[in-house]
């Protein structure tokens, strides 16, 4: 085996999955995902579509009218895009592991912004990557870029930056000012930008265009930019494992020779969900984001209420991200929360070693009933442990 399989890390958000396995008390937040189904429209559509016998495979870069959708979906977001540029993948993970095998090869520089989703980390390292992260710093339960730190570590040598925001797991999100930054330095320093932006749509602050800012309001179709996107998030689709790449049109037809060493092409039923979910849109992510933000603003006061927790509203994604005083290991605390209150929390170490200390909270739940009941259990087992809440 490859030492750079063998030195990839377990899961430590499964690892704390596994010690609640076969409990039913457990309020369970550790995962990335709502607990809300799919939409009826999105499901019947794939059922619809094996009914009529669609068990065969597509075209590499996915179904010509899914991509064209997705490009008018985009060019409502964002400044136009070509179909040209779109890439349909397995998935949002795929995506970004293939844009990876296509820029990085062994040897090559790679900075990561973190904290972040450990895959990020992880894709360019099994590429045999040299892989370097700058963190972003905590202050007042809110994290923030240091940007002459990630100027100062992307140079000339820099093959790939990767930088996901809205961020998993904190919420910090790119100012536009920050992205012109980066961007004017990525193409002074000829360093290929990977942006994650697969929450942009679960974005709490007003904006005309309904959705965080991205590089793609601000790149020229041409750039050293691959933007990665998911149905997963914003239509409740994580299940189906499907997603997309807005790419130079350079780079396409590559793209779909890669896939067919990969994975041949994504399944035609679930993009025939996917042109469904594209195609009630308004009827379906504008209602998820508005719960979404009843949910953020329930739980984050609660939280914030508790002696010794550090937290601020995140901008955008869907978790609460806080830090617990006087508690270090937070796989220690996650797994004893687990057996202790049934309370199943993500650790912050599973993301970067900077956030040891810190814990996830995934809000996207469809009765926020369950996170109040959640929160309570939280203040009861700080009051156990010698952290009363504040009066």
């Amino acid at each position: 085996m490859r030492e750079a399989i063998a030195d990839l890390q377990g899961s430590k958000i499964r690892e704390i999955v596994n010690a609640g396995l076969g409990r039913g008390d457990v309020l369970a937040f550790w995962l990335g995902e709502s607990d809300e189904v799919t939409p009826e429209v999105i499901r019947r559509a794939a059922i619809e579509s094996l009914e009529r016998g669609e068990t065969f495979y597509a075209h590499n870069i996915g179904l010509p009218e899914l991509r064209e959708a997705i490009a008018e979906y985009t060019g409502e977001l964002h400044p136009a895009v070509g179909v040209d540029r779109i890439v349909v993948t397995s998935a949002g993970v795929n995506g970004l592991m293939l844009a990876v095998q296509a820029l990085v090869d062994a040897g090559d520089e790679v900075v990561v912004v973190t904290p972040v989703w450990p895959n990020l980390v992880a894709q360019p390292a099994i590429m045999g990557a040299r892989v370097r992260c700058v963190s972003l710093k905590p202050i007042d339960g809110a994290w923030t870029l240091d940007m002459q730190g990630l100027l100062t570590a992307v140079t000339a040598k820099t093959r790939l930056l990767m930088i996901n925001s809205p961020n998993n797991p904190t919420g910090w999100t790119l100012t536009r000012g920050e992205q012109q930054r980066i961007l004017d330095h990525c193409r002074a320093t000829g360093t290929w930008l990977l942006a994650d932006e697969v929450y942009e749509r679960l974005y709490f602050d007003a904006t005309p265009n309904r959705c965080a800012p991205s590089f793609l309001d601000i790149a020229a179709p041409d750039e050293r930019l691959i933007v990665a996107h998911s149905f997963s998030k914003s239509f409740l689709m994580t299940g189906w494992r499907l997603g997309w790449l807005v790419v130079p049109a350079s780079l396409t037809d590559a793209m779909g020779k890669l896939i067919e060493y990969n994975t041949s092409c994504a399944s035609v039923f679930t993009q025939r969900a996917a042109i469904a979910a594209l195609a009630h849109r308004e009827q379906i992510t504008p209602s998820i984001v508005a719960h979404f933000k009843k949910c953020r603003d329930t739980l984050v006061p609660l939280l914030a209420a508790l002696d010794g927790v550090h937290i601020s509203p995140a901008r955008g994604g869907m978790y609460a991200f806080f830090k617990l005083d006087g508690f270090d290991d937070s796989v220690t605390v996650a797994k004893r929360l687990v057996a202790e209150v049934g309370l199943g929390l993500a650790p912050g170490e599973a993301f970067t070693p900077e956030a040891k200390g810190w814990l996830r909270w995934c809000f996207a739940s469809k009765d926020i009933g369950r996170l109040v009941e959640g929160a309570r259990r939280l203040e009861a087992w700080l009051k156990v442990n010698n952290r009363p809440p504040v009066a």
